[in-house]
């Protein structure tokens, strides 16, 4: 009788599992409230799996926190050739990309909400950020220095148009409850949302001449 192939585990895939099946728990219950059972029910892996590979649910929650920065940094801004574009074409560009990024990355805002409210930005401090909030900020400065927007904080106006891109879906739960009858994750009200955002951030930021 031949015995069967010995199933062999790809780690890489396994570990990617792991951090799918965390980032939907972490994104409903933030690390306090996150539960390992769950966590490998979710990956069809066991407890002893997970801490095989992160150590513990801290380990874990900052590995999922850097895959969230990493999916941001390389959201695409970079391979948009923006400092090649005038500065007005290039925050167009980069307040659509970082909309749709949100709107198939949902789970991106309440993880960072929870952070926030859990632990006042413990593990947030810890991961590197800097990269899309670079582009950013290179895009006002680039437009200010140009004359074409006016002068303003960059580090406030970035944090400004932030918000403006991500209350929408960050407070979604909440806001549906406004327009019971509109379905505000549908593509036509994403890009809905999209054309109003960058028109009432570029209303602000664009140097009129007056």
């Amino acid at each position: 009788m031949s015995r069967k192939p010995k199933r062999i585990r790809d780690a890489e895939v396994t570990k990617a599992q792991i951090l799918d099946a965390a980032m939907e728990e972490f994104a409903k219950y933030g690390l306090n409230g996150a539960r390992t059972e769950n966590i490998a029910s979710g990956s069809g892996v066991t407890k002893a799996m997970i801490y095989y590979y992160f150590e513990s649910k801290e380990t874990l929650y900052q590995e999922v926190l850097n895959q969230l920065a990493l999916q941001l940094n390389e959201l695409g801004l970079a391979k948009l050739n923006l400092k090649e574009l005038h500065p007005e074409i290039a925050l167009k560009t980069a307040v659509y990309e970082f909309i749709n990024y949100q709107a198939t990355h949902p789970k991106f805002g309440r993880i960072l909400w929870h952070e926030a409210l859990q632990n006042q930005g413990k593990y947030y401090k810890q991961i590197d950020w800097n990269q899309s909030y670079k582009y950013l900020l290179e895009i006002l400065e680039k437009g200010m220095k140009q004359g074409c927007f006016r002068q303003l904080d960059p580090f406030l106006t970035a944090m400004h148009i932030n918000g403006v891109c991500n209350f929408y879906f960050d407070a979604y739960e909440n806001i549906k409850h406004l327009t019971p009858n509109i379905d505000l994750r549908s593509p036509e009200m994403i890009e809905k949302h999209a054309e109003a955002a960058i028109d009432f951030i570029m209303a602000g930021v664009v140097n009129k001449g007056e």
